[in-house]
């Protein structure tokens, strides 16, 4: 190791405390500042840019850039064996990437509504690709710094709370704001207005991750002699290990299931509070209860994990999780509010269970990376956490798509009628949206969802359905495939830290 890396790292050995969660939560703010513009890029580039259908199209095909990219920015990580002065190696990751996040972030909103189809195409592609690669390059060290911060179970818990936190508040600020500041008066999208917002919000992303980066305090060091001959970095090989271990599988399976049906029933829960219970303006108010739990069950995470483990808790949780989404399924089709009111306990039941969850979930990933170590001898970061990035995103991905197409079998039907009246429109139903044209006038054609009562029950119903997926999916991976409980926990590091004396 480098001696002035070395004699800094020394240096920095100080207790845990409050400092190293903030500046931890700050990481994941910052990537929240780029990646909660994903959802705008929709929006952007099918109303503003009118590439309508065809964007949907190119987002499949660049789910492939994604499968190549996570392990592969993962595996370049890993195999970097230079040596740094000023900062480690993730570190060092993560500077770059937060400066290619401000640039990529940008390119993907450039105003061009007077373009070629071909043209456009073009540039979204290339520069969703650029930013994709720089947010793994941000984020994959960013994860794998959690299991380096320190390997004390209770202060993992900490900073696993504490990136929730973040994250909850880094994607909530912008799902809040957005919408006052990219709409005209009229409800019309302005291109441009998105376009500063998106350099805006790199900058700040920028800020925070500097402030990471200056507060983050490395107390695992990983000795890597230059002078030593290493064996070379085989990505297959590091793929194989991965999968044979069953800590990272059983949290990247949880985390899976967790995204899958939550991300699935969030489309789902649009349309019932749309349809069925006809109060569309209370679906965010109920989602944000799900961050209450959260904010309640952090304060006392650390002492409750140095009391009954990661994995017992984060199990207990699921079975709550699992609870409340049988609850779900109590419905009163006769009586609206009584089933809202069901409808709200159930999901406060379920929040609680997934609040456990969250504060702990990072940090399972944390102990996934050492238990990687411990098994296979090797330590490789970068390949375990983009592999577990990869498969969330996958997850985050399809969730919405499957759900479309379940409520599409269902009777959930999208119909464009062109020279609509608003008498028509009212005897239709509900969900009409202005599409605007190329040149951003309002056409003459709109979109209406039509939904029988019939449609509108099933679709209450599959919010239960997919929920419940989601619990059976963190229970089974984090019950009993994660086998990293309390006591094998405690005997792993004791001979990891054997090894390393």
């Amino acid at each position: 190791m480098n001696k002035n890396f070395k004699d800094k790292v020394e240096n920095q050995v100080k207790d845990f405390g409050i400092k190293d969660s903030l500046a931890y939560a700050a990481g994941d703010f910052g990537c929240c500042m780029s990646f909660a513009l994903k959802g705008t890029m929709a929006i952007f580039w099918t109303q503003a840019m009118g590439l309508g259908t065809t964007y949907s199209l190119l987002i499949i095909l660049l789910q492939i850039w994604d499968a190549i990219n996570d392990p592969l920015i993962g595996s370049i990580i890993d195999a970097d064996k230079r040596e740094y002065k000023r900062r480690n190696k993730f570190l060092q990751y993560i500077f770059i990437g937060s400066i290619g996040l401000i640039i990529g972030g940008a390119v993907c909103f450039i105003p061009m509504q007077g373009a070629k189809l071909w043209a456009k195409i073009l540039v979204f592609v290339f520069s969703y690709v650029i930013w994709d690669a720089f947010y793994t390059v941000a984020n994959v060290p960013y994860g794998s710094l959690l299991s380096l911060i320190s390997d004390k179970a209770e202060d993992r818990a900490s900073l696993s709370a504490w990136r929730s936190i973040g994250s909850g508040i880094g994607n909530a600020l912008p799902a809040v704001l957005l919408p006052l500041v990219i709409y005209d008066k009229d409800k019309n999208l302005i291109p441009e207005r998105i376009f500063w917002v998106a350099i805006a919000m790199g900058v700040l992303g920028f800020i925070c991750f500097q402030y990471m980066i200056k507060n983050t305090k490395i107390r695992v060091s990983i000795d890597v002699k230059c002078n030593e001959e290493k064996p070379k970095f085989n990505l297959f090989k590091a793929m194989g290990n991965f999968l044979r271990n069953r800590a990272a599988v059983g949290a990247t399976l949880a985390a899976m299931g967790m995204l899958l049906g939550m991300q699935g029933a969030s489309t789902a829960i649009t349309v019932a509070f749309q349809r069925y219970y006809g109060i569309p303006e209370l679906a965010g108010i109920v989602q944000i209860i799900s961050y209450m739990p959260l904010m309640i069950f952090t304060p006392f995470a650390r002492k409750m994990v140095a009391k009954y483990g990661k994995k017992e808790l984060s199990a207990i949780g699921a079975l709550v999780y699992i609870a409340g989404a049988c609850l779900l399924f109590i419905t009163v089709p006769a009586n609206p509010m009584v089933d809202l009111v069901i409808y709200v306990a159930a999901q406060i039941i379920c929040s609680l269970g997934m609040g456990v969850y969250t504060t702990v979930s990072w940090a399972l990933m944390g102990d996934a990376i050492d238990y990687h170590e411990w098994k296979h001898g090797v330590r490789e970061e970068g390949i375990v956490y983009s592999l577990h990035s990869f498969f969330r995103k996958l997850a985050q991905g399809t969730g919405p798509a499957v759900a479309v197409l379940i409520m599409a079998s269902m009777g959930y039907v999208n119909n464009a009628i062109t020279n609509t009246d608003p008498t028509i429109v009212d005897e239709l139903g509900e969900m009409v949206s202005y599409l605007p044209c190329n040149d951003g006038q309002v056409c003459d054609t709109i979109n209406v969802a039509w939904l029988s009562d019939e449609t509108a029950f099933s679709i209450r119903l599959l919010v239960a359905v997919l929920l419940l997926v989601a619990g059976v999916f963190q229970y089974v991976g984090l019950g009993l495939i994660y086998d990293l409980d309390k006591k094998k926990l405690a005997k792993m590091n004791e001979e990891l830290q054997a090894r390393k004396e």
